[in-house]
């Protein structure tokens, strides 16, 4: 004997005739202002995502205001979705709402759970979906309804969806009519990505079934056969199933609400960013130093064909605006090997001593590292006139075989590092770490970390108020 079951989630869209043969051009244009409020509404609903799962997991339960809420944002991106380029079935510009609309043409509905696997929570979402992972991601190529989108230069494949809106697209430009089988088979893609999407996101504890189900009209999860419709007497309407429940609660997210939930989702990320910021400068405060207690860097091979390699200007400034704290910094130390083994000059100067004494001597100046290969801008001349350690402009400087370290505290001014061989002579390949002591790292560490608490609280309450709030009428 069959059976017919209605899966949990109910995906619909009306084909609306006649539509447009050119505005699907700029409706890219026209959904940014949806695009904007979804990325946050999509923000919102990753965190209390985090919050429902650990709910369930203690209590067998999905909060009914949480669950309205992502529902809210499932059933607003079918919306702007459907009118832009995961269907095209409508000109109608999306309303601005999570509430349903019941005269506008797609529509999306959940029922609610009243109580939820706590062990499925825990692999259903990365496990348990996985195999429909790799079906969707066909389906909707480089990301939902992203038609085409670019990596290191490369076009990245549309997804199935995406293809055939194309075609359906370039129909409709030249005919004014949208080919009816591609709208049910996009309709039926589009239900198998949303039903992963609801079972990933924790609303339901029913598998999606590998299986289209094509049209507009949702058919429900059919176990069998699907009952066949019931007589009636010629004349009447078609027979129809029940549709899903309408939800009782959207009118608990009011606009304040809704603003108090995203903003509050903002502050939480900010405040993990600030917090984990912190985390890893307190972990290099008190795992990276060596034993002089110096932060290095990593090895760097310099090389120039000219006769010196000079930095770019280090701007340092205690009482201004501008430029780097010296205080910030405590000592610096410049660790340089010569490659070939011979005597190297390393030494600090102002910068307008340098440039002096660098005028009109062919040499490299470093400008940055690009996959920790060094970049130069060249400066052409001849050799200098007179060595390095006989300039009489360094503050600082050491020369010798082996590797040899420069250690200068810091000061306020504009200087300039200048690594050369300390014979002047051509051709300088060197092995070089830079660092310091920074004891400012100490207060920056702990400041983040304070930082990312307040904003952590501050989130928190912004979050659980409008949810609390929600979840009470």
């Amino acid at each position: 004997m069959s059976t017919f079951a209605s899966y949990p989630l109910h995906v619909d869209g009306s084909l609306d005739r006649p539509l447009s043969r050119w505005l699907w051009l700029v409706k890219w244009l026209l959904a940014v202002p949806h695009y904007v409020v979804l990325a946050f509404l999509w923000l919102a609903y990753a965190v209390l995502s985090v919050v429902a799962f650990f709910a369930i997991l203690f209590t067998g339960r999905y909060p009914r205001a949480i669950f309205d809420f992502n529902v809210g944002v499932l059933r607003w991106s079918w919306r702007v979705a459907y009118y832009a380029y995961a269907a095209l079935g409508t000109d109608r510009y999306p309303p601005f709402t999570l509430a349903e609309v019941p005269d506008y043409p797609a529509h999306v509905s959940v029922d609610y759970p009243e109580q939820l696997s706590r062990g499925l929570v825990l692999v259903k979402w990365w496990l348990l979906a996985l195999p429909h992972y790799l079906v969707v991601g066909l389906f909707v190529g480089g990301g939902w309804y992203v038609g085409d989108a670019v990596d290191d230069g490369r076009p990245v494949l549309w997804g199935l969806i995406g293809l055939l809106v194309l075609v359906a697209a370039v129909v409709l430009l030249f005919t004014g009519r949208y080919p009816r089988s591609i709208f049910e088979l996009v309709l039926g893609l589009n239900r198998w990505v949303l039903r992963v999407a609801a079972y990933a996101s924790l609303m339901t504890d029913v598998y999606p079934p590998f299986r289209l189900d094509l049209g507009g009209d949702d058919p429900g999860l059919v176990v069998g056969p699907r009952p066949p419709a019931p007589a009636k007497p010629s004349g009447l309407a078609p027979a129809t199933y029940p549709a899903a429940p309408p939800e009782q609660s959207d009118h608990r997210w009011t606009a304040g609400r809704v603003t108090a939930l995203t903003g509050g989702s903002v502050v939480l990320v900010l405040a993990l960013g600030i917090g984990a910021g912190g985390v890893a400068l307190a972990v290099a405060d008190r795992s990276q130093r060596d034993d002089g207690g110096y932060l290095m860097s990593e090895h760097a091979v310099l090389a120039t064909g000219g006769y010196a390699i000079a930095s770019e200007t280090v701007d340092l400034d205690d009482n201004g605006p501008t430029g780097v704290p010296g205080a910030m910094l405590g000592d610096a130390r410049l660790d340089v090997r010569a490659i070939d083994g011979g005597e190297i000059f390393a030494g600090i100067a102002a910068t307008d001593d340098a440039a002096a004494y660098l005028a009109g001597v062919e040499h490299s100046i470093l400008t940055g590292f690009f996959r920790q290969d060094p970049l130069y801008r060249q400066a052409g001349g001849g050799a200098p006139s007179v060595a390095p350690e006989d300039a009489g402009i360094w503050v600082a400087s050491t020369t010798g075989s082996g590797t040899r370290s420069l250690t200068w505290p810091v000061s306020s001014g504009e200087w300039t590092v200048v690594v050369m061989n300390a014979d002047a002579g051509a051709s300088l390949a060197a092995d070089v770490a830079v660092g310091g002591t920074v004891p400012g790292l100490t207060w920056l560490a702990g400041g983040l970390l304070a930082a990312g608490g307040v904003l952590l609280l501050v989130g928190l309450a912004l979050v659980l108020g409008a949810a609390l709030r929600a979840g009470a009428g």
